[in-house]
């Protein structure tokens, strides 16, 4: 009998079912102690390697999507936002935008959330067995300008293709160059109404000329990015690095009175 086990656990890893294979013996002894019928023994062999195949592709996922780990709903200030804009986030973490590549854009100022909100998002997406890529909008230029020089830019963006939704986090941070446009703009045509693309900016659409240089390119830009969206208008957030500086208490040093130089 043991004989046999070894073998079969070992048949089991050949046909690359390890959970199986290290639970087989102990499902074996409680389906011999509850008297379950060989379906049953089975059924609960295939459920668990199922599970934990799930657990490790959403492991593998995370890993490949290089988002922040700690920027998660979990640590998100909810109390700062309005009813109006918890609703929308609530209902974008059923994860339905990305089935019907649709965008989302987060629009606000710097230090109201729109990076945390965004890497959350994206953690939802990954547990619902979604792809996603975060990245910063200046990495990912540098990323295709080098695919660009090298003649392959468009392998570059069919790979990107294959993410079902790409984070660009501070799109209107850095001023971008014709060259830079240029691919960004190539990079969001790809992906109208075939893939997501959750977008954090603190620049409102009629600013995104700073971006793609020219007035057609940028309303063909924002055209695309905008039909079949999700506006998350953060404008009247506060500043989360604002709020904490209230709150802190002052150094013990600001409170000493200026000595006198008479």
């Amino acid at each position: 009998m043991p004989h046999r086990q070894e073998e079969l656990t070992a048949m089991l890893r050949e046909l690359r079912l390890p959970t199986m294979a290290t639970s087989c013996s102990q499902i074996a002894l409680k389906a011999s102690k509850e008297n379950l019928t060989h379906e049953s023994f089975l059924y609960e062999l295939a459920r668990l390697e199922c599970e934990e195949r799930v657990q490790r592709r959403i492991e593998r996922h995370l890993t490949q999507s290089r988002l922040p780990r700690e920027k998660i709903f979990r640590t998100f200030q909810w109390e700062r936002l309005s009813p109006a804009l918890r609703l929308q986030i609530e209902r974008l973490r059923s994860g339905a935008f990305v089935t019907h590549a649709h965008n989302v854009i987060a629009v606000g100022a710097p230090g109201v959330g729109k990076s945390h909100l965004a890497a959350a998002l994206g953690h939802e997406l990954v547990q619902q067995g979604h792809t996603v890529l975060w990245t910063s909008t200046a990495t990912l230029m540098q990323r295709l300008l080098a695919a660009k020089r090298e003649l392959r830019l468009p392998q570059e963006i069919a790979k990107l293709q294959q993410v079902a939704c790409l984070i660009l986090d501070d799109i209107g941070y850095v001023q971008q160059d014709r060259e830079e446009m240029e691919v960004l703009f190539t990079l969001l045509a790809e992906r109208y109404k075939q893939r997501s693309v959750l977008i954090t900016t603190n620049l409102v659409f009629s600013a995104w000329d700073r971006i793609f240089k020219d007035p057609m390119t940028t309303l063909a830009a924002v055209d695309r990015v905008v039909h079949h969206s999700v506006i998350l208008d953060m404008a009247g957030v506060e500043s989360f690095r604002a709020t904490q500086a209230r709150e802190d208490h002052a150094p013990e040093y600001a409170a000493i009175p200026a000595v006198s130089s008479q």
